[in-house]
């Protein structure tokens, strides 16, 4: 008999070693890291063992990411709660900047409102045509001139575009010169949230 046919036996006679207890006491196992042979039984329990450790690892992990979630999100409340105030749109644009560098440590950020900075035919498209937030490696069009000298450094975007009464009126983009800190595969719910908040913070603005 081959070894699939083997298995295939003792799944469909779980009594097999019941009927043959003796067997079970002489059976002896390669060890999973050499060295000499062991029991079925301690072969299960090493079996056991690693399980445990694999789950306690991806127990830890998740905490981990809970840890930075909750992180992530009281930095996004530090960020909404600092918008409230009797800012001109002036201000607002430049304390939104300042905060995105402060609270999360974004180190570029434009900011271009329609009302004050009509976009580029291709922008305004990409921008109406985004309901959420786009992360990518390359700049969109022609925002990378919207940072200046310090754009030819730049290697990861995230395109937030803003919203109020259903239209686009304007776009925020956040830069870094770190290849990883924004990328196509990642979660985009917080930057959501944020464009969201700002959508209606420049609502009374436009």
């Amino acid at each position: 008999m081959n070894p699939e046919a083997v298995a295939q036996y003792l799944q469909n006679h779980p009594q097999f070693f019941e009927e043959h207890a003796g067997l079970l006491a002489e059976i002896n196992l390669p060890h999973p890291h050499g060295g000499r042979t062991i029991s079925l039984a301690e072969r299960q329990l090493l079996t056991l063992r690693e399980r445990v450790k694999a789950l306690e690892k991806q127990l830890r992990e998740l905490l981990a990411f809970a840890k930075e979630n909750d992180a992530l999100q009281l930095k996004v409340h530090q960020f909404n709660c600092a918008l409230f105030g009797p800012y001109d749109r002036a201000a607002l644009q430049s304390l939104v900047t300042h905060n995105l560098r402060d609270i999360f440590a974004v180190p570029h950020s434009a900011l271009h409102l329609w009302r004050d900075e009509p976009p580029s035919a291709e922008v305004l498209a990409f921008a109406d045509g985004h309901a959420q937030p786009v992360c990518a490696h390359h700049a969109i069009a022609d925002t990378l001139a919207w940072f200046g000298e310090a754009g030819r450094h730049l290697r990861s975007f995230a395109y937030l575009p803003l919203r109020a009464n259903g239209q686009t009126i304007g776009l925020l983009v956040l830069a870094s010169e770190d290849k990883e800190r924004f990328y196509p595969e990642m979660g985009t719910l917080f930057l959501q949230r944020i464009g969201e908040t700002l959508g209606s913070a420049f609502r009374l603005h436009v």
